[in-house]
């Protein structure tokens, strides 16, 4: 299949992007032909240029809603596609799937959207989901199908009149192995906790930065990866604890796997998601999860068992799941090993691809089909 996969925007790096990046790497190794159409630039770009990932870089693309640059976009997707020609259009984020689907629709190009946490899922403000919700009722018809990345996301579509059954499929993040070097030794001391996040609204690192500083009795340390606009408000709030000597704000990095090898206890605490790709990444290296209960966080998390689940905002259970952890590496040891084997068996990279390639396969077959009966039907797409 010739391929084109479209998201919004290549910075900043999030799960979009490495689902995206990912599916081409694995769409070549399969015999596809994968290009990737976006907008922006930085590391994203440079990940695909060094697999040999053919790119197209979009000028206008962008992920606020602007009815000239929006128009401006839709242009340049269209131009884009006619040139691929692809047999499927796969797109990726809110924005990239509306421009996306109503471009290829107009091509008739078979098009799939992967939503990745739903813009109206519960955490986000009203007024926007509620528009949210209105445009993706108004798009969806133009999708062959949708992909949503956990059962929560697939429940919420159906419930918001977004889609049918036979329209909407779950299928779960998957992620690539690491070397065995990158395994964590959660049973150390001391503990070092960790959380990768963006310092934005939708992360909730305040929550956790309030349960720390009632556990400063305890020996423990906290790396904190990622930048944002948020990032200023948590250094003070840092400071207002007193915890400035235990936190360390590391940035934006390249070697999150390294850093999760190197401790102890993971933590994602968040105020709406879909199917975060750090709850698999901190599983993989065999490390406990604390994590917020949000979209489909308890569908890669077993409370109780491979960590915990925490509802949102809730700083005293966070504090005493926290506690329990700190005070027994034996217990941290137990629950790392649990969700290293239910990484395996539920969300390697190898089982999503497998599952989203069958998707692919299915809609381009219809697409097809519809065509020889239909002449003039799917213009777009190379035979």
């Amino acid at each position: 299949m010739n391929i084109a996969l479209l998201v919004t925007r290549a910075d900043p790096v999030g799960g979009a992007q490495i689902h995206v990046r990912d599916l081409a790497v694995a769409a070549r190794g399969h015999g596809h032909s994968p290009t990737v159409i976006t907008s922006g630039s930085g590391p994203f770009l440079q990940d695909l240029q060094t697999q040999q990932i053919p790119v197209v870089v979009l000028k206008h693309l962008g992920a606020p809603i602007s009815p000239v640059r929006d128009f401006r976009a839709s242009r340049e997707i269209r131009a884009a596609l006619q040139s691929l020609r692809p047999d499927l259009l796969a797109t990726h984020s809110s924005k990239a799937g509306i421009l996306g689907r109503f471009v290829a629709h107009r091509l008739q190009i078979p098009a799939v959207f992967t939503a990745h946490g739903w813009s109206f899922t519960p955490g986000i403000a009203p007024a926007r989901a509620g528009l949210y919700r209105v445009i993706e009722r108004l798009a969806a018809p133009l999708s062959s199908k949708i992909i949503t990345v956990s059962e929560f996301d697939r429940r919420l579509a159906l419930e918001a009149g977004i889609a049918t059954e036979d329209r909407l499929a779950t299928v779960h993040n998957g992620i690539p192995d690491v070397a065995a070097q990158r395994r964590a030794r959660p049973g150390r001391n001391p503990a070092r906790l960790v959380m990768v996040a963006r310092f934005e609204p939708q992360k909730d690192h305040a929550t956790l930065l309030h349960a720390l500083g009632g556990l400063v009795g305890q020996p423990w340390e906290l790396d904190l990866i990622g930048e944002g606009p948020l990032r200023g408000s948590m250094e003070q709030l840092v400071r207002t604890l007193g915890l400035g000597t235990r936190v360390r704000f590391l940035g934006q990095r390249a070697d999150v796997d390294a850093r999760l090898a190197e401790s102890q206890i993971s933590v994602l605490t968040t105020n709406w998601e879909g199917f975060p790709l750090t709850v698999l990444e901190a599983m993989r290296a065999g490390l406990p999860v604390v994590a917020t209960a949000v979209g489909g966080v308890a569908e890669a998390l077993e409370d109780g068992d491979s960590g915990y689940l925490i509802g949102r905002g809730d700083v005293t259970l966070l504090r005493d799941r926290l506690g329990r952890l700190l005070s027994s590496p034996g217990l941290r040891e137990e629950m790392g090993r649990k969700g290293r084997t239910r990484w395996e068996e539920h969300f390697t990279i190898e089982q999503m691809v497998a599952k989203t390639f069958a998707i692919y396969q299915d809609v381009v077959q219809q697409s097809r089909t519809a065509g020889r009966s239909s002449p003039g039907v799917a213009a777009g797409v190379t035979a």
